[in-house]
């Protein structure tokens, strides 16, 4: 039998789809610690942003990436193996691309227009951002530093973009409507809803049925 859901769990689920972000994104090059890896996927979940990408060149990491991702159900992490594989993705999507990265061209993150498509990129513990995710963003962007330590941790600096991000969206009222397409929120809002019965229906190739204010099947399954 398949359990009811709580009306008030159903109701929090679908506002916070209806505020997922889209058009916002951050891409982890090479992050390697998974504490790192899940504290950027917190600060995502809670910014409102849906999609994150992670690059690994090392194979051994992807392991902990995995490990990251089940920090937070409600973010997709995508893996690839090689950054020129998200840039076409995002290049695709008509995202301005900005490496979180010092270099002699950088402009105070603040001084960015987030609330345009928009990829963040920050880089790895043990390198730093690499050089080709640094040539191929549009723009370098960082935090300004007055004191002696020369750089933030990733997760903090990546935690300090993100809600900068989130309040420009907040004031040009973009988590008021919906980015996802109502097809792909039902789908959401179903599969979040019956996990287990979402699963069954799709291996037996048959749609999702609709779902009532509450979150209760208002159609019966054949």
């Amino acid at each position: 039998m398949t359990p009811l859901p709580s009306p008030e769990r159903f109701g929090k689920i679908r506002q916070m789809l209806c505020r997922r972000q889209t058009s916002l994104t951050v891409v982890m090059d090479n992050v390697n610690k998974s504490h790192n890896l899940a504290a950027l996927v917190r600060s995502c979940d809670a910014a409102g942003i849906r999609d994150v990408h992670a690059v690994s060149y090392r194979k051994h990491i992807f392991t902990r990436h995995n490990a990251a991702a089940g920090s937070s159900k409600w973010v997709n992490l995508n893996l690839y193996g090689e950054i020129e594989s998200v840039y076409g993705i995002l290049r695709r999507d008509g995202m301005q691309i900005l490496a979180a990265a010092s270099t002699q061209n950088s402009v105070d993150f603040r001084e960015i227009d987030y609330t345009m498509p928009t990829a963040l990129v920050l880089g790895a513990e043990w390198d730093g951002i690499s050089e080709k995710a640094v040539q191929g963003a549009d723009r370098c962007i960082a935090v300004p530093m007055y004191g002696m330590v020369e750089s933030l941790n990733v997760s903090v600096a990546g935690a300090v973009i993100i809600f900068e991000a989130q309040r420009q969206r907040l004031l040009k009222g973009m988590y008021d409507h919906p980015e996802i397409p109502e097809d792909q929120l039902h789908r959401l809002l179903f599969e979040y809803t019956y996990p287990r019965l979402a699963e069954n229906l799709r291996e037996k190739g048959l749609d999702y049925p609709p779902l009532d204010e509450n979150g209760f099947i208002v159609s019966p399954l054949t």
